[in-house]
Parts: structure tokens; C-alpha cells; sequence
């Protein structure tokens, strides 16, 4: 990793207005920190540069949703040979995507670890927005390393003492240590962060998105107390209510929107991201990975709003900006692509303005009813459930028990990376057995198998190994994870 040395990109959307105004950010280059730091401006831009890393395209903007063919929602489809073993669990330490996002992952470590050494120090400088940068900075740090747990469990750490002592060799630390300073990061972002921005910084991290990733966190952990404590800091605020139809989540002009706690910030005329693109049929533009399969189509109800807005079926009709295109099964493997994360331009070729959704505030109701299910007993997840079932036009439910919320997740967060980690995270609660879901094939449009039988191993398959390259350069001092 980098230490010493700051690099900026030219600008990181923040916001996006009717006229899709974009923050102004000058072009930076290469900066020391013996040259950098010194100003407000280089504070809000060295945020902003963290901010852009989520536009990699080996982080979210495609290899961090790799992790989720896992599950049983969707097919890899694609030509990337390293993501047929990632979906038969038959990957190892030398696999290309175990590697590819921990690279970015560490980046994003690393330029926070600077935001928080140097911001103190410049010393004229707003205190709203130093307040801000600074939270900012232990949010996203945060997130750099929650991702990390979810996908290895046990990772070296490197905090701003390490950045000053020049000292980044570590061994990893236990998945419960590192559960301990993503909460740290967390509390201390949710104090600094503002609960909402204006027009032009829309987009930011708030305390809104920091009390969600405690929501989330706090469940991974088993601590479903601390869960509702934050969750309904989330759920009970007027500032991140659930938008009013689900198609606003989806179409760029909306996306933007109250529920959208955390997006990946793209423009059509700036920011480009691969995930519109590796979700789109090839035919229309994209690249055709992620095809949901006929068991997710399937899990809908009739009436339910949200399937129209997630998927592409045969015969459906859609706007592809030159046409109004008709969808054919022959378009994929599984004859259905995910239609919420494409959108096309009135001219033709993909729209980029749509955002890419890495927590909403439907995800953090729910698990509030998860949390109140588990710990209240059945029913007492009714008005969140509901809540969100009636956006969809869907009836309300009465006593709903776990099966009811999980089939509410599964449809409402299709595609969003949360099945794979949900089955985990349920399965070591002992809430069910993810052997049913994996140990079984993937059928394809005509009932062909598409990928055989699998074998989950527990724990094994509960996380993927360290990548065997960082291993090597870490001379000993990184250890392979347990059974790899």
C-alpha cells in the first residue's frame, strides 16, 4: 500500500441536482503529504478522493457483488473463469477475485488513515465541515473494513499510528476485534456527521447511513439489542424515510433520494462505473453477468410491485432510449436479467446516472423487524414489514415470523450483495440450514443445469481465504485463514 502519498482523481460526484450539478473539484495529481493538508480545500478534496474509489471497478463498481453468485438468486453468466469456482465453492487463495477488491479495499483504509491524521491539523478551516470531513473519513474507513470481514473474517488492521511509524506488516486480527473498530469508526462518524446535506453536497454520508451500518454491523454480531437501539434511529427519522414508489430507488432522476443512505455517486457525463454495464443484456449495451434465476422470479407474489422494477422477463417491454425494446428469454442463460440496475439515455447507450445502492433504508426496516421477531417473538416486526409491503402494493401480514421477513428481504434486496451474507449470517444463528439453499443446482431457462450440485462446508465457506499474494509479501506474517 501507498502511505506517503495522496492521490486524488479528477473529482468524485457528490451530488446530484435536477440539472445534475456535480461539486466542483479541480483536477489534483500527485501530492505529498509534506505538500498536501494545508488548506479546507485540501481537506474536502482528499475526502472527495476517497469517495472515488467506489468507482473502481475491482471494488463496487462490479468485484465486491461477485461475492453474492454464491447464492440462490442468481447465475454468474459472464466470461470471467475466476467467478466459476467463487459460485461452486471450489475457489482457493490463488483465485483472481478473492484478490482483486482487497487492493481497494486498503486504498480506501489508507486515505482515510491521512483525513484523520491531517484534518486537525490545518488550522483555518470551517469546524461544520472539518466535523464533517472527519466523520466522513471514520465512515469510510469503517466501510473499507467491513467489507473486509464479511469477506475474510480476519484481516491485518492499520490505523493512523501505524501510518505515522511507517509500520504496515500485521498479522490479522479476530473477526470480533476488527467487529470492535468498525463500531468504534462508526460511533465516532455518526457523532460528526450531519443528519442531512443541502442540494449540493447531496450524496455524503450521514449520521442516517453510519446508524445503519451499526444496524447492520450489530446483527452480524449477534447483539440484536444494539441493533434496534440504531435501527429505529434510522427507521423513526424523518430524514431517511423509504421512498415513496420503489421504482424512485432505481431511475436516475430519484435515486438520490431520502432511502438511498449510502450509493456509489455516478454521472452520465461523469463518473463512470462498470455495474450498470456488467448488469445490462449485450444486446442493449452491457456485458450480461448476474442473471437472476427462475427460483428468485418465482419468490414474488402476485401484485408485487417490485418485480417489474428488479427484473427483465420474456415479453417484457423496455424503454432502451432509441426503442421501446421487447426482452426475449434467448437474451440469457436463466431468460432474465436484473432490471434495476439499468437505464438507458433518451438518445440510446446506458444512462451512468442511475446509482449503485449500497444500503437503503428498507434494508435497515427490516432488519429492525428481524431483530424485534427474534427477540419479541413472532408479530412484533409487523409494522416494519408492513411498511415496506405496502409500497409494493402488497397486502399486510399478521404474525409474521421469520420465514415472512426473510422472503421480504430476499424480494425487496434482490441483487443488492445481501442474500449470500443474509443465509450466513441465519445459518450461524442456526435459523436455518444453508445446505438446502446451496447444496443443490442452478437451472437454466429450459431446466438445463447451469451449475451442478454444490457442497457448502461449514465453517469453511462462511468466509473466503486471504489472497495467497498478500500472504507471500507479508514474509510469514500474514496467516491463511482456517481450512484453506
Amino acid at each position: 500500500m501507498t502511505t506517503k502519498h495522496i492521490i486524488l482523481a479528477v473529482g468524485m460526484l457528490l451530488s446530484v441536482t435536477a440539472c445534475d450539478k456535480v461539486l466542483d473539484v479541480t483536477p489534483k495529481g500527485n501530492y505529498t503529504t509534506a505538500t498536501y493538508w494545508r488548506t479546507q480545500s485540501d481537506a474536502v478534496n482528499g475526502i472527495t478522493g476517497i469517495y472515488n474509489i467506489l468507482l473502481e471497478e475491482d471494488f463496487t463498481g462490479h468485484a465486491e457483488f461477485t461475492f453474492d453468485i454464491c447464492s440462490d438468486d442468481e447465475y454468474r453468466a459472464g466470461d470471467h473463469s475466476e467467478d466459476v469456482a467463487i459460485e461452486n465453492f471450489t475457489y482457493d487463495a490463488s483465485n483472481a477475485q478473492v484478490r482483486f477488491s482487497w487492493r481497494w479495499k486498503y486504498e480506501m483504509i489508507n486515505r482515510s488513515n491521512n483525513a484523520l491524521i491531517y484534518i486537525p491539523k490545518i488550522e483555518k478551516m470551517d469546524e461544520d465541515i472539518r466535523n464533517r470531513s472527519l466523520g466522513e473519513a471514520h465512515f469510510l474507513r469503517a466501510f473499507a473494513y467491513w467489507r473486509l470481514m464479511l469477506i475474510y473474517g480476519e484481516v491485518p488492521v492499520v490505523t493512523e499510528d501505524d501510518v505515522l511509524a511507517s509500520s504496515y506488516n500485521h498479522p490479522k486480527v479476530s473477526a470480533d476485534s476488527l467487529r470492535g473498530m468498525i463500531q468504534t469508526d462508526l460511533l465516532a462518524a455518526a457523532d460528526l456527521l450531519p443528519d442531512t446535506y443541502g442540494a449540493n453536497d447531496k450524496g455524503r454520508v450521514t449520521k442516517g447511513t453510519a446508524w445503519g451500518f451499526l444496524c447492520k454491523l450489530y446483527m452480524n454480531w449477534e447483539k440484536l439489542d444494539q441493533a434496534l437501539i440504531y435501527g429505529e434511529k434510522v427507521t423513526t427519522s424523518p430524514n431517511y424515510k423509504l421512498a415513496s414508489t420503489y421504482l424512485e430507488n432505481f431511475t436516475p432522476a430519484t435515486s438520490n433520494n431520502d432511502e438511498m443512505l449510502f450509493a456509489v455517486q455516478t454521472s452520465d457525463t461523469w463518473g463512470y462505473s462498470d455495474f450498470t454495464t456488467y448488469h445490462t443484456p449485450r444486446e442493449w449495451g452491457g456485458w450480461n453477468f448476474h442473471q437472476p434465476l427462475q427460483t428468485l422470479v418465482d419468490e414474488f407474489e402476485a401484485g408485487d410491485a417490485r418485480k417489474a422494477v428488479s427484473v427483465m422477463g420474456p415479453g417484457d417491454k423496455v424503454d432502451i432510449g432509441t426503442e421501446i425494446a421487447t426482452y426475449s428469454a434467448s437474451m440469457s442463460e436463466t431468460g432474465y436479467h436484473f432490471r434495476k440496475f439499468s437505464s438507458w439515455k433518451s438518445n440510446g447507450g446506458l444512462n451512468y446516472s442511475l446509482k449503485t445502492p449500497l444500503l437503503r433504508t428498507a434494508d435497515i426496516m427490516l432488519l429492525v423487524a428481524e431483530a424485534k421477531i427474534r427477540t419479541q417473538g413472532a408479530g412484533a416486526g409487523d409494522a416494519e414489514i408492513n411498511q415496506v409491503r405496502k409500497r409494493a402494493g402488497l397486502a399486510e401480514v399478521s404474525g409474521a415470523g421469520m420465514p415472512a421477513l426473510m422472503h421480504e428481504r430476499r424480494c425487496e434486496l434482490s441483487g443488492e450483495n445481501e442474500r449470500h451474507q443474509d443465509l450466513i449470517r441465519w445459518d450461524k444463528a442456526k435459523l436455518i440450514d444453508i445446505t438446502t439453499y446451496y447444496n443443490k443446482p442452478k437451472y437454466g431457462k429450459n431446466g438445463n443445469i447451469l451449475v451442478a450440485a454444490r457442497t457448502f462446508v461449514r465453517p469453511k465457506h462462511y468466509y473466503f481465504p486471504l489472497p495467497q499474494s498478500e500472504i507471500d509479501k507479508s514474509n510469514g506474517v500474514l496467516i491463511q485463514n482456517e481450512n484453506y
